[in-house]
């Protein structure tokens, strides 16, 4: 069998930014609780017409426009942000796309961890036939309450990839380590518009998980800790990384110099750091940084950990590929995030209280400078369109 893998990568956040210096001074709490205890400095923030649709446009599109669409043969969108309990948000990127009409098209949920699911979906079907591509898209608005401990870890983001045989990027080995269990520390019934945290219960089961993954992944033969060149964690907010990894080292029982733990996982924080938690994308986020961050990769061997809340949890590895770098977008990625228009704090309040309340009629004033803007929702079916 040819190796299987990331053979491109692309990403999308939002029209808006909030700086969450701003927020402090209004929820009145020092700046450094968000800086430094959770590793956060600004947030994404959708404009009225924007969504994960519109974001998934966005990300993958480069990739399309790179490679074409004559394989591709399967998109599998991952979200926990869904716009309809039916229809696979992934169907309305096809006028958008102009995707084949013979791509299977499947949304997956679980929480945070489904991008990877798809990942493994992927290496699955490309194993049955190597001539195919798939393409996936992790896609997410992070909201929570306004004035709850979870406001300031909100954002946006959506990732793209695609998964070929011969990947030109990262190339997955195996085996793969997985935990699941029964637990509600983060969850957001169909009622709700913002998600429900036990925070401390979510913490925990975290890094429970993460060790348990670890646990498997290292029982069915895969690499020492010490083969790593780099980590990359989910990301709820920045700083879950070093708890994470500390944790990591704990399990396994040995110790490694701060400054160690922090070249293991820094270069690929410094995207979320920025753009905030963006649920699904947040690990693969999180590998683009670390692509675009890190000295020369080649040949060397990344440990992911994809964590969902509920929960389920793998840890995985992959080689980064030579010649990779041919294939990054690192300026354009930097802009994107640069790109983002500031938004007032008393802005923002009222936009996403908005987005609680839309009716089943609503037409949308063209808000994002985007190349991608949803344009109404009439009789409860969304319209979108290219800008």
């Amino acid at each position: 069998m040819p190796p299987i893998g990331i053979h491109d990568i692309a990403f999308a956040t939002t029209h808006y930014v909030l700086d969450l210096d701003e927020l402090a001074r209004y929820r009145r709490v020092d700046p450094a609780k968000y800086h430094l205890g959770l590793g956060q400095d600004t947030m994404s923030f959708p404009a009225v017409d924007e969504d994960i649709v519109t974001m998934a446009a966005t990300a993958a599109a480069p990739i399309l426009q790179r490679h074409g669409s004559d394989k591709l043969r399967t998109l599998l969108l991952a979200t926990e942000t869904g716009v309809d309990q039916s229809k696979a948000a992934a169907l309305y990127l096809h006028p958008l796309l102009d995707l084949p009409s013979t791509t299977r098209i499947v949304e997956l949920k679980q929480a945070c961890y489904s991008g990877t699911a798809a990942l493994q979906f992927a290496a699955g079907l490309i194993s049955r036939d190597p001539t195919e591509q798939v393409l996936i898209i992790a896609t997410d608005i992070a909201r929570y309450d306004l004035d709850s401990p979870g406001e300031p870890t909100q954002g946006a983001a959506a990732v793209a990839m695609l998964v070929t045989a011969e990947p030109a990027m990262l190339q997955l080995d195996s085996p793969s380590g997985v935990y699941s269990d029964d637990v509600m520390d983060f969850w957001r019934p169909n009622h709700r518009t913002t998600a429900l945290v036990d925070g401390k219960l979510s913490i925990s089961t975290y890094l429970d998980a993460t060790s348990r993954a670890w646990t498997d992944y290292r029982a069915r033969g895969g690499r020492g800790l010490d083969d790593f060149r780099a980590f990359c964690y989910h990301l709820p907010y920045t700083a879950m990384a070093r708890k994470a990894h500390d944790n990591l080292l704990r399990t396994v029982g040995v110790e490694w110099e701060p400054e160690r733990v922090t070249a293991a996982i820094e270069d690929s924080t410094r995207y979320n750091r920025l753009v905030g938690n963006s649920y699904t994308a947040s690990l693969y986020l999180g590998f683009i940084s670390l692509l675009d961050h890190a000295p020369d990769l080649t040949g060397q061997p990344v440990a992911f950990f994809s964590y969902g809340s509920g929960c389920v949890c793998e840890c995985f590895s992959g080689t980064v590929q030579p010649g990779y770098r041919q294939h990054l977008r690192t300026a354009d990625n930097k802009e994107r995030i640069a790109a983002r228009t500031p938004i007032s704090y008393f802005r923002y309040r009222a936009m996403h209280s908005d987005r609680a309340r839309y009716p089943s009629n609503l037409t949308f004033d063209q808000d994002t400078g985007g190349p991608y803007r949803l344009t109404e929702i009439i009789d409860n079916k969304r319209t979108y369109q290219k800008v």
